[in-house]
């Protein structure tokens, strides 16, 4: 295989229509409930008495008005977290909310905020760590059947699932061992279940972490990359170009996806990346906390789904079941500001037309033409990713009073969806150029605001 060879095979890469749909929700809420809500813990002990949780107030649609008032289109639940203690009454555990007060033992939690989540209109997914500090079989063979039996019960009784959520998360059971987890059979288990889910694990096979917990995303995000970061998922290409090895990768590197790298793997695969961050400080509520300020949370969004990858943003109910209020509110200036910005498309009326080069492959140009000056200060650019990602690098550009061509905005990868902010000042031509691509350029969207 020579280079053009292998570059083309990489810009053929391609995602499920299960990572397309995931890709095109965008933005999405966590939530994290659990008895740490009740102890101030972040990391629950396993040894908390089922008594604590008592969510007197639990308000499910209250969690789906919020979370859609931000403009988010589904919410993952932490169905189980590191205590081990269960949101729903499985029948493998009694550390879960059957012997809490809560309705008498009566209730589910998971039940009801998936119905929420249907009534709402918005998609239901959830959280099970794979880490259980109370299942006395962690650290054996046996744990695993047990983490597949509960999987089972979450995957076939609450309907449609969207996203299944699970870490590497690996510490000490009450044995003191840890566990060897079957992530395999976990995943052969979602397939068969539930096959329109996206799965996020640190190492795909749907979709990665990002590499932080603060909402950073980088410069420049690629979905295509190597399988030796992502090892849950299938190669589409076959060999790489020189010999070396990538067992230094992980997924807090700024490069991941690049050129530098992706010739040494020797298997390349589709896997987008989430940021997961929490509106507070801390995953669970502590009531002494603050939300984000709206600057955070809006430039954190322009970042990730302005960035090539999904924004998953964490509320933390009370103890009494409902968000806070200080959280609800700026859920909602997120939306309003997110609606705000982003709900007059200046295309409407405007031509965008190819500007030839002479390659016209690997770069390529547009002009969009406005029928007089308009003030953008965001231009979103999207890929068909349906084909593969291929972009690089590429330049917006404003003619001077001269006529000539000069940047106002320098990019690297745009993948799902690229937005740049610009100065808002009056323009009525703008020229996207493709600097930089590993084959044909092929553009899903291009829209100003």
């Amino acid at each position: 295989m020579d280079f053009n060879e292998f570059i083309k095979a990489a810009a053929s890469v391609k995602p499920s229509q299960r990572q397309l749909r995931w890709f095109d929700t965008e933005f999405y809420a966590f939530v994290h409930f659990s008895p740490n809500t009740y102890t101030g813990l972040e990391w629950g002990t396993g040894k908390e008495d089922p008594a604590i949780f008592n969510p007197t107030e639990f308000d499910p649609d209250q969690w789906v008005e919020a979370i859609k008032s931000a403009g988010m289109k589904g919410l993952v639940l932490t169905a189980k977290h590191h205590d081990g203690f269960c949101l729903w009454p499985s029948k493998y555990t009694e550390h879960s909310i059957k012997n809490s007060p809560w309705k008498g033992g009566k209730g589910d939690i998971v039940r009801e905020v998936a119905e929420a989540c249907r009534r709402g209109g918005i998609q239901f997914g959830f959280y099970l760590s794979p880490w259980d500090r109370n299942c006395p079989l962690y650290g054996t063979d046996a744990y695993n059947d047990y983490y597949k039996a509960q999987l089972t019960e979450l995957l076939t009784g609450y309907g449609e699932i969207f996203h299944v959520w699970f870490d590497g998360a690996c510490g000490e059971g009450p044995n003191g061992r840890k566990q060897e987890y079957d992530f395999d059979g976990y995943i052969e288990l979602i397939r068969k279940y539930q096959p329109s889910a996206t799965i996020f694990n640190d190492h795909g096979p749907d979709v990665r972490w990002i590499g932080n917990e603060s909402g950073t995303a980088r410069t420049a995000e690629w979905a295509v990359v190597p399988h030796e970061l992502c090892w849950f998922a299938e190669p589409q290409t076959n060999g790489a170009l020189l010999p070396g090895t990538l067992s230094h990768m992980y997924n807090y590197d700024p490069d991941i996806g690049f050129l530098n790298n992706i010739l040494y793997s020797k298997g390349l695969c589709f896997v987008g990346s989430e940021v997961d961050m929490s509106i507070r400080p801390g995953w669970f509520y502590h009531p002494e906390e603050e939300p984000h300020s709206l600057e955070r949370l809006f430039n954190t969004y322009l970042h990730s789904v302005g960035g090539n990858a999904c924004f998953h943003l964490n509320i933390p109910p009370m103890p009494n079941g409902r968000f806070d209020d200080r959280d609800v509110q700026r859920l909602r200036e997120l939306g309003d500001k997110l609606r705000e910005t982003f709900a007059h498309d200046l295309t409407g009326d405007a031509a965008l037309t190819e500007d030839p080069l002479p390659d016209g492959d690997t770069q390529r140009a547009w002009i969009l033409r406005f029928p007089g000056e308009r003030p953008v200060h965001y231009l979103t650019l999207q890929e068909d990713i349906a084909q593969g990602q291929r972009v690089e690098t590429f330049v917006l550009q404003q003619r001077d009073e001269f006529g000539d061509w000069q940047p106002v905005y320098q990019g690297t990868t745009i993948g799902h969806k690229k937005i740049c902010p610009l100065s808002g000042n009056p323009v009525q031509e703008l020229r996207i150029f493709v600097t930089s691509a590993r084959d044909r350029v092929l553009l899903r969207s291009v829209q100003a605001y």
